[in-house]
């Protein structure tokens, strides 16, 4: 990425603002499109360029995605797994998407990596790989992500776009939220002495640390080849929900009573199992560094020492 003028949307989120500070220290020149949405401006460092507009607008790209430009991360989107406007996040979701590819096509950029996720296997056996078929998300945000790669996969063949696609696992660090460990962090400040978990506290899936993540992504952008290429990101390990509180707790110095809501999910939409595959991406001689016990754990602190719920 070196001396390259990338564009990231969403990048004022948490994991856009991390590609961020990565790229720039790269020597990237970075410019940021967000709504600011589930993002923060103060997340964005000083040395990027912020431009705050809505990206399901078919014109808030104008001016901002030009030729000069030499590669767009697309990371903005409607996140909820349970929204409760699925039809508004799957709009807006596949417009913004859209938007991006059409404006790409239009001012001649044709290099693309687009942040997908697990969700969009559904509740598939374990470890799942990049070609298992068939995909049938159980939330309307995998859907549309099922979706936004269908487009990504669309460009790519038929329009001379050049398109990497990561399906995450879950990411962890800091500047998390709206997940499980700031959840449970928060609890505990306002209670130490209980926390309610949401299911039976079995539900176990991956946790990969943002490190590892940007390290992940950055190495599939310099190694892979075609015109289309998706990757797995995530470990080879799994953590359960209720080892997850215990790692909190542990952190915090706590011994709460742990109650649970019952069933074998936390939500509508929530798969209670996931593992992905990694041995594609091992097979461009990277591996994560953290397993899915220590990302949570290195997340904790990280939230902890950026004073989550303080």
């Amino acid at each position: 990425m070196h001396d390259q003028h990338v564009l990231i949307t969403g990048g004022a989120g948490f994991i856009g603002s991390h590609l961020t500070e990565r790229l720039l220290a790269n020597g990237a020149t970075v410019t940021v499109i967000d709504n600011l949405s589930n993002g923060r401006e103060e997340w964005v460092p000083d040395d990027a360029t912020l431009i705050e507009r809505d990206l399901t607008d078919p014109n808030a790209l104008e001016g901002v995605l030009t030729s000069d430009v030499d590669r767009v991360f697309h990371l903005a989107a409607s996140k909820a797994v349970n929204s409760d406007r699925p039809r508004a996040q799957f709009e807006a979701n596949t417009q913004m998407t859209y938007n991006v590819l059409e404006t790409m096509q239009d001012v001649g950029v044709s290099e693309l990596a687009y942040t997908s996720t697990s969700t969009v296997y559904g509740e598939a056996p374990r470890p799942t790989p990049e070609d298992y078929a068939p995909l049938e998300p159980i939330s309307v945000y995998g859907a549309s992500k099922l979706a936004d790669e269908g487009l990504c996969s669309t460009y790519a063949h038929s329009h001379d776009l050049t398109v990497r696609t990561f399906r995450f696992a879950n990411i962890v660090g800091s500047r998390l939220h709206g997940a499980v460990i700031p959840d449970f962090i928060e609890k505990l400040h306002e209670n130490p002495d209980r926390l309610t978990i949401l299911g039976n506290g079995r539900q176990e899936k991956s946790y990969m640390h943002i490190e590892d993540c940007l390290d992940a992504m950055l190495t599939v952008l310099e190694r892979a080849d075609g015109s289309l290429a998706t990757y797995n990101l995530g470990t080879r390990t799994t953590t359960s929900v209720t080892r997850i509180a215990d790692i909190v707790s542990e952190e915090l110095d706590l011994a709460p009573d742990y109650e649970y809501t019952g069933g074998d999910r936390g939500w509508t939409g929530d798969v209670p199992k996931m593992r992905l595959s990694i041995e594609k991406l091992d097979a461009l001689g990277w591996g994560p560094q953290y397993t899915s016990d220590t990302a949570v754990r290195k997340a904790t602190r990280d939230l902890l020492a950026e004073g989550v719920a303080d």
